[in-house]
């Protein structure tokens, strides 16, 4: 497992952003991406997005290290290089976003999506992978990723989907999109209609309102503070509603209640 020292980082950080430059090599000119990006996102040259990269292919940690390092709002805070250490790597260190390889030497990386979920719930995934295969692409999600981005891709870089992800947003290639879009489609029109008035019917109203707040964006706390309910009131009902619709994550409960109709 490799960390970066923390001297390094920030000299790395500094020397970038005397390099960059006012007015050079980002939408034609108009800046560097750090600045024209908003303050009130996630990911600030004070205060980047932490990153823990895991694959076992060193050349490309090196590529995708080198490309977060290259923007000030995100920061490589640990590598590693196997299961073995990247679970190690997950529960020693802080971090914001993993990056992960679903095939290394020792394991597959979904065992690590499903152990992030217990030692860091707070921290994002993605999936960075050769291929785009939609099965494997289904179960990380499934497994709690909020992107899946292909090596290979023409489309984003890792910056891009880290960002993303860290602000309440998804990141997904269009291709890889387009294909999950048109098999949903196929899997809706093959499905005979049926009334189903399993649990997923039976939220309550206050489920239901608290359901809307998690699509807004906003916190247990600030959801507690709207409601005027106790944090632990309103993290039963989310659990309530996880159960109800059985997903494991807020993503996939604000998603499945929109296509459900239950907004």
């Amino acid at each position: 497992m490799t960390v970066i020292p923390a001297e390094s980082r920030m000299a790395g950080l500094s020397s970038r952003s005397q390099d960059s430059g006012a007015g050079e090599g980002y939408l034609g000119g108009q800046g560097s991406p750090s600045s024209i990006w908003p303050d009130f996102m996630v990911g600030q040259t004070d205060r980047p997005v932490r990153v823990l990269l895991v694959d076992d292919d060193a050349h490309i940690r090196l590529v995708i290290a080198q490309e977060l390092m290259a923007d000030p709002r995100t920061l490589v805070v640990a590598q590693a290089s196997s299961l073995r250490e990247g679970r190690k790597a997950i529960k020693q260190h802080e971090f914001d976003v993993l990056l992960v390889d679903l095939h290394l030497g020792d394991g597959e990386g979904f065992e690590l999506l499903d152990y992030l979920k217990t030692v860091r719930p707070s921290a994002e995934a993605v999936v960075i992978s050769v291929m785009e295969n939609d099965d494997e692409v289904l179960r990380a999600f499934e497994l709690g990723a909020t992107g899946y981005l292909s090596k290979n891709s023409w489309f984003g870089n890792y910056p891009q989907a880290v960002l993303q992800v860290v602000n309440g947003g998804a990141s997904i290639t269009p291709n890889l999109a387009r294909r999950l879009l048109q098999r949903f489609d196929k899997t809706h029109a093959e499905t005979p209609k049926r009334h189903e008035p399993a649990e997923a019917d039976r939220l309550s109203d206050r489920e239901k309102e608290v359901l809307r707040m998690v699509a807004g964006g906003y916190t247990t706390a600030e959801i507690a503070s709207r409601m005027e309910i106790s944090n632990m009131t309103v993290n039963t009902h989310i659990r309530n509603i996880y159960r109800k619709l059985q997903v494991r994550t807020r993503a996939q409960a604000v998603r499945l209640a929109s296509l459900r109709g239950l907004f």
